[in-house]
This record gives structure tokens, sequence and C-alpha cells, in this order.
């Protein structure tokens, strides 16, 4: 197997049978917006283009990623029982046959598990003794809702015990958002205050990371590690959804040897 050149690896210390990327927008056949390697089926791209890249990223992984249908949600599926035509009881099934889940986990070798970003949070779990591992889509939404808490709590180790990392996302420069969203956080937790400032429009820039970090703190994820790369502002290596519509997808997965 070999890893894709122009991908994010992780600068973790997690164990050596993890092992873990984030997709660029390098790599693919995909033209125009979606250039080049675009990952969504639902992103407005060519269907044969998605579907050639998608077979070009699975030829440098151990198998097929056990693709989600993202919905800003927080529900979280084992990636070992999850099919292009099942998963797990607790999940429902999207139309394409994937469940309808914004996490995964396994426990598995060999099972790839992937969330699909473009400005969202992905936010990848590994516990120290490389038991277990797990990936969440984190927008906004997901994070106030709890997608972290329901996928470290997925994968039942003490958070002490896991390592973190997070990778490109909208950055704090960039991600403009409402007073409802600030609210959503603040309301829950005042601290993550820090994480908006006010702008003179009565608006305010939001910090995904520092709201990720906060999440994982308070469940004694300490260990964390990544965050910091923007999509929005580097329209080179990243898809945007903010920055440009219609635009493609890149991927973070995860996986045991």
């Amino acid at each position: 197997m070999r890893i894709p050149e122009d991908v994010l690896i992780p600068d973790w210390p997690a164990p050596p049978n993890v092992r873990a990327f984030m997709t660029t927008r390098a790599g693919g056949v995909s033209a125009g917006p979606y250039d080049s390697l675009n990952l969504g089926r639902s992103s407005g791209d060519a269907p044969e283009c998605v579907e050639e890249n998608r077979r070009l990223l699975a030829a440098r992984l151990p198998h097929a990623p056990r693709w989600l249908n993202q919905v800003h949600g927080v529900e979280v599926v084992a990636a070992h029982e999850c099919s292009a035509a099942s998963s797990t009881a607790s999940s429902t099934i999207a139309a394409t046959g994937a469940a309808i889940a914004d996490a995964a986990w396994t426990d598995r070798p060999g099972v790839v598990c992937a969330v699909m970003v473009a400005d969202c949070l992905p936010v990848m779990l590994a516990d120290r003794s490389g038991a277990a591992v797990a990936v969440a889509h984190a927008g906004w939404r997901g994070l106030a809702a709890g997608v972290i808490e329901s996928t470290a709590h997925a994968m039942d180790c003490p958070g002490k015990d896991i390592v973190a990392w997070l990778g490109a996302a909208i950055g704090p420069e960039a991600f403009e958002v409402g007073p409802e969203v600030r609210e959503a956080f603040v309301s829950v937790d005042p601290a993550a205050s820090v994480a908006f400032r006010e702008r003179a429009n009565g608006k305010y820039l939001a910090d995904l990371f520092t709201l990720a970090r906060q999440r994982l703190n308070a469940l004694g994820i300490h260990a964390v590690f990544g965050g910091g790369l923007c999509t929005f502002g580097d329209p080179v290596r990243f898809y945007s959804y903010r920055r440009d519509k219609p635009t493609g997808r890149m991927a973070a997965l995860i996986w045991r040897e």
C-alpha cells in the first residue's frame, strides 16, 4: 500500500499500528471547480469522475473506505459493521446504501473509517494501545450537538488513553457566524466565549479548533494535536464550501493495521 504524496499526515503520537491521513484536492481526475480529487458524490461533479477518484484513493488503502451519508448530526457507527449496503442496527440507511452518520469507529484491523469535509473539521481519535480508532465530521452544528462526545464514548476507553488530531478546516479569520451559533455553545459552556470574536456587523468570527479542543479536554482528552490549517485561505490545496460553490470534498481516513 502506498500513501498518496499530497496528503496531510497527522503529526501525533499515535501507536505504530494506527495509520491516518487527510486528502487534499490534488491527485484526481475531476475538472473545473472540482479539480481534482473530489470524493463527494453529491457535490454536483460528474459521477464517473467521482467514482474514479474514489477508486484511486481506495487503491492506496488496505480496503475501500466505509463511506457515510453525513447530516451534521451526532450519530456514530461501527465501521466494521457498515458497508455500502448495511450499517449498525442503531443507524438508518440513506438511499445510497450508506449509513446516515457523522462519525465512525472500529476496533478491527484493515477497516478504514472515513468522513468527508470541505470546511467542517475532521477529528481523528486513537487509543494509546492501538486497539481502537475513530474519526468525526465536526462542523459547528455537530460540535454543538456533541459529535465529539458521541465518538469518544463509542470507543469505550478513558479520555486519558486517547490521542486526537484536528485536520484542516475553515479557520478563525474566515468563519463568520451569527449570534445564534455563539449562543449554541456558550449556553452549554460559558468558556466557549473565547472561541468567538465579535465583528462590527454584529456577527462573530468562530474558531472551530478551539471549540473542538475544549470539548476534547472536557472528556479528559488532553493529547490534542493538529489544527490551524485553514481550508478557506488555501484554494490551491483545499476545497472550501464557504469560499467556492460548487466545490469538491476531501476525506479524513483512519484505520488499524
